[in-house]
């Protein structure tokens, strides 16, 4: 069930769909976009996917704080083909994900200062409007990016499987005195 306002394709990020936030009013409406062959093709190189096979995302889109700012809330979910940090072999997976964002003009938006604490229940600022529009098809992109598992492995694959000692350049092999790190960090994963 798709409201108004309608999001259009745009020339420009590889998965765009603009928003005029003049459009966004006090009720909520709800974009759901898709990504076409050529955007999953661009978009996979861009996120560094072996292949990006479907894109979809539910997009709210609605005026809040006394219609100031506009809050968009999505889902997405994502077939993905990455690549297995062990084997090199492909890892397919299913990426599932929820995000909410803010934006104002930039005269509501507060000046950073130079010198920043973070405080992590602190609320995000809201983005900047820009040119009167939301790519909720690139703020999707984004989204999808922070989901995908930064450390994709093949099912049943483990570090320690595949950590061998090379021989040297004789042949015959000689024994590391450094610890092996993965090995060590094997060990801590196990439970006691």
């Amino acid at each position: 069930m798709t409201d108004q306002p309608t999001a259009t394709p745009s020339i420009g990020p590889e998965f765009s769909r603009t928003v005029l936030a003049d459009k966004v009013s006090g009720e909520e409406t709800i974009q759901t976009i898709k990504a076409n062959p050529q955007e999953c093709r661009r978009l996979a190189g861009r996120l560094d996917l072996r292949d990006l096979k479907s894109l979809t995302a539910t997009v709210r889109l609605k005026r809040v704080r006394g219609g100031q700012m506009i809050r968009v809330r999505g889902t997405l979910e994502a077939d993905v083909v990455q690549t297995c940090v062990v084997t090199l072999e492909p890892v397919e997976n299913h990426v599932a994900d929820e995000f909410e964002t803010m934006f104002a003009p930039r005269h509501l938006i507060p000046e950073i200062p130079m010198e920043v604490e973070i405080d992590p229940d602190a609320e995000e600022p809201p983005e900047p409007l820009v040119g009167n529009r939301i790519d909720i098809g690139e703020l999707t992109a984004q989204h999808l990016s922070l989901a995908l598992d930064p450390y994709p492995r093949c099912p049943g694959i483990a570090f320690e499987d595949h950590i061998e000692d090379a021989p040297a350049e004789g042949g015959e092999e000689v024994p590391d005195e450094r610890p092996n790190p993965f090995l060590t960090l094997a060990k801590l994963k196990r439970p006691h």
